[in-house]
């Protein structure tokens, strides 16, 4: 049977594009699509954990399950491998797209407080790609030269787009693009908002400043431009270290959104969720990954899968009167708490993103917890900035590496001194103990180039990214035009 030309013209079920941006109601619908994409990172920050030397994929002691994972885990992961790869590169691929769309439009319609929100397309732009670059290398992009530099089109990917889309010409390429939708931002963010999840100029400006760091890799100018961008956050004074006993529930729900938060993914456990479409969620489960495995049963916690387990050198690295140790990790190895011992079994579970009862939606799958991420902590940003001091001989390292350090244990006693040796190599190590289980200590040994002396299994000009899954390449017909991966 024939198919007529009223089979192939379907309406489509959304608002088309041309009767859409009229009113500030329509983009600001279209920028929340955008800012609802940022949390399907967690799959993001999982991957960044078990990559790391400091944490093990663990899961079931039998079965080789989520072997995604267990192949990263190892540095042993492949094209052919998808799962958590291929959400990374389709998710973050969306929400860059999703803010194109608003960027597309950004001139259509004119309303009191339009440069704001176009400034935060341009800044979630920059989240998504980031992301993408720091994965998956020097991705395919559309760009072209504007005003002499060369940026991200402003206007979206169709299907039809990635059979010609090339890849940028190098990841330093790739970062100088980010900045400049940074850059751009950061011009008309406001410094507060009253909304936890919408970007502000200070966000903006520490992201900025991780991007300088991130490329000063490949060019050492770029530290100093971090140094700059990085102090005009702190002596901007919107934000503090969480101190005290408000420390201790830094990352538990009365510690969201606290002076320390610079930057934080929102989830909530209202919405349900299935297993036939995960990313309906407005939840996480994450921390599903994390806790001990069941028959588990505890008062505070939920019994999770058994994922991204801590390695006892990591908690040998903190001191006993460290009050990080408690908060970074969950302790039974000598506890009356009984559980099931999965793979690469420590005792030890990350404590910061634990499945806390009486969060979740209990009506639906474990999908939604509502625990936000810290996706930049005032922390961070004073620990990066000492990086960037100390590498464009700026005079303010030591004092921003000895806040952090008070900040862990109460007092001075613990200031940086000579006697300790390099000054760089004390920063790199306290942002390992101040950030474990957060994401970031396996692409900090990449761009600090102490990967391959660090990590088990580690290939120089190989594991610095990950491959770029296949099927991906072979539906934009690009095996040739794009290239796998060097080492894949």
């Amino acid at each position: 049977m024939g198919c007529s030309d009223d089979f192939v013209e379907v309406e489509p079920a959304g608002s088309n594009a041309d009767n859409y941006f009229n009113s500030q109601e329509d983009y600001e619908n279209a920028l929340i699509g955008a800012y609802d994409l940022l949390q399907a990172t967690f799959w993001n920050v999982l991957v960044g954990i078990i990559a790391s030397d400091d944490y093990a994929a663990g899961g079931d002691p039998f079965n080789y399950d989520q072997p995604t994972l267990q192949n990263i885990n190892l540095m042993i992961q492949t094209p052919s491998d998808e799962n958590q790869l291929r959400d990374i590169w389709g998710l973050m691929y969306a929400g860059l797209n999703r803010a194109n769309y608003v960027l597309e439009f950004k001139d259509k319609t004119d309303f009191p407080g339009r440069e704001q929100l176009i400034a935060e397309a341009y800044f979630l732009r920059a989240y998504f790609t980031f992301e993408l670059v720091k994965h998956f290398g020097n991705i395919p992009l559309k760009t072209e030269d504007r005003g002499g530099v060369l940026r991200i089109v402003n206007e979206r990917v169709i299907a039809e787009d990635e059979f010609g889309m090339t890849r940028v010409a190098d990841i330093a390429t790739a970062y100088q693009i980010i900045e400049e939708d940074l850059k751009e931002a950061i011009a008309n963010l406001p410094v507060t908002h009253d909304l936890p999840y919408r970007a502000t100029k200070g966000a903006a400006q520490a992201l900025l400043g991780k991007v300088y760091l991130y490329h000063g890799t490949y060019d050492a100018s770029k530290f100093s431009d971090a140094a700059i961008v990085l102090n005009q956050v702190i002596s901007g004074n919107q934000y503090s270290l969480t101190t005290g006993a408000d420390y201790s529930v830094l990352f538990e729900g009365a510690g969201e959104n606290g002076s320390e938060s610079v930057f934080e993914i929102q989830y909530t456990g209202v919405e349900g969720a299935s297993w036939s479409c995960i990313t309906c969620s407005q939840g996480t489960y994450f921390p599903k990954f994390c806790g001990p495995r069941s028959p588990y049963d505890n008062p505070e916690f939920d019994a999770g899968w058994g994922f991204c387990l801590p390695s006892q050198d990591l908690y040998d690295l903190f001191d006993d009167n460290d009050m990080r140790r408690n908060v970074t990790f969950y302790d039974l190895r000598d506890a009356q708490d009984t559980y099931s011992q999965g793979r690469d079994d420590t005792g030890l579970f990350n404590r910061k993103y634990m499945p806390r009862k009486g969060d979740r939606n209990l009506s639906s799958d474990p999908l939604n917890y509502p625990q936000n991420y810290r996706s930049i902590r005032y922390a961070d940003v004073l620990l990066m900035a000492a990086e960037a001091e100390a590498q464009s001989g700026g005079a303010n390292a030591e004092n921003y590496l000895n806040a952090v350090r008070a900040r862990a244990y109460g007092d001075n006693s613990h200031d940086y001194t000579g006697s300790e040796g390099d000054l760089l190599e004390a920063i790199y190590n306290e942002r390992r103990k101040e950030l474990a289980g957060e994401g970031h200590r396996f692409f900090d040994l990449v761009r600090t180039n102490k990967a391959a002396n660090t990590i088990d299994g580690f290939q120089v000009n190989k594991n610095e990214v990950f491959p770029i899954p296949l099927i991906e390449l072979q539906l934009a017909n690009a095996m040739e035009r794009w290239g796998q991966n060097p080492g894949y």
